[in-house]
């Protein structure tokens, strides 16, 4: 009985590691944050039509 239980903790460590890896794997992918959709390239049309003295006002 002693045998088989201390043969089973690597196992069993292993099997955490690897559930572990695939939570991480399924949070990373899941992370609804994407810096590069908010990053300020520049101004945008508006300013500089606004800039051009082109507009409605």
């Amino acid at each position: 009985m002693l045998v088989s239980l201390a043969s089973s903790i690597p196992f069993r460590h292993r099997l955490i590691a690897l559930v572990e890896g695939w939570q991480r794997l399924f949070q990373m992918a899941s992370d609804p944050y994407r810096p590069e959709r908010h990053y300020m390239r520049g101004p945008g049309p508006a300013c500089r039509a606004k800039q051009r003295g082109v507009g409605g006002l």
